[in-house]
């Protein structure tokens, strides 16, 4: 019975430390505006490049861990986690899995948020967004 206790305590002891990096990893998951750059002076037509990193995007729909799509917000902020991402000319839904668009946008100073929500539109909060800042000519 001791020797069973003994085995029992060491599987635990193995066991926990594994399930404490897994829980982790998510913290080093994030989103990346690859085009444009922040800071950069674009046309009209811009053209958006979206990459997630260490989630999965999927499309919209089904909720399946680790997975997720992407939203562009314009001139605002990123969505607090838990909360749906509103459906609005501001608020942009690529809900088919797309990790690239054009958007039009008017001469002047802008903004770009990416965030990356769940299968259901509710975001992952700010650690999975990012904003820029761009010039439109």
């Amino acid at each position: 019975m001791k020797l069973k206790r003994t085995w029992i305590i060491l599987a635990a002891l193995t066991v926990l430390p594994l399930m404490q990096a897994c829980s982790s990893a998510d913290t080093t998951s994030s989103v990346e505006l690859v085009l444009p750059k922040d800071g950069a002076e674009v046309s009209r037509a811009v053209n958006v490049v979206m990459a997630a990193h260490g989630m999965k995007v999927h499309k919209a729909g089904e909720l399946i861990e680790g997975t997720g799509h992407h939203h562009l917000i314009v001139d605002g902020a990123f969505i607090p986690k838990g909360e749906v991402v509103p459906k609005d000319e501001t608020h942009k839904h690529y809900g088919k899995g797309q990790s690239e668009t054009v958007l039009n946008l008017t001469p002047g100073d802008h903004t770009l948020t990416l965030q990356f929500a769940d299968g259901h539109h509710q975001s992952y909060g700010k650690a999975m967004s990012q904003t820029i800042k761009l010039h439109v000519k």
